[in-house]
């Protein structure tokens, strides 16, 4: 219950996409973001998102075209995993990041820290959200 409760909270993001509203609305509304959960042992997990910070990586992915949101966050329950919230603009912004080389980069660090990887991947929905939930959603 706890994880659910966490993916939930995870995924409710305010994302904004410039400053004129409609274009904003038009991209949000096909926004796609991935929750990526990186296990190692050891410590692994941080010390590969301290490399990818400090190696200004996770900067670059952030101010690629359509990258909307790129954090890590560190779980209380699970000290060996991390969390990556990735959100794009669309899909065809996902697939020019994995076009990119930085994604040998990402692949060669979670191979030094022996990372695996499980994936959620969501849709921005706020128009589907019924309303007995928009009560539990303070804006």
């Amino acid at each position: 219950m706890k994880r659910i409760i966490t993916l939930l909270l995870a995924t409710i993001t305010v994302m904004s996409c410039g400053n004129d509203p409609q274009d904003s609305s038009a991209r949000q509304a096909e926004s796609v973001t991935m929750n990526l959960y990186y296990t190692g042992v050891d410590g692994n997990a941080r010390k590969f998102v301290e490399e990818m910070e400090s190696s200004g990586t996770a900067d670059a992915i952030r101010a690629e075209e359509g990258n909307l949101r790129y954090d890590y966050f560190f779980s209380a329950a699970d000290p060996e995993t991390v969390l990556l919230i990735d959100s794009w603009t669309s899909q065809e912004a996902i697939d020019a990041h994995h076009a990119t080389p930085m994604m040998q980069t990402i692949a060669a660090l979670r191979e030094k820290y022996d990372l695996h990887m499980s994936a959620e991947r969501y849709h921005r929905a706020e128009e589907d959200v019924p309303a007995s939930d928009q009560s539990f959603i303070r804006k």
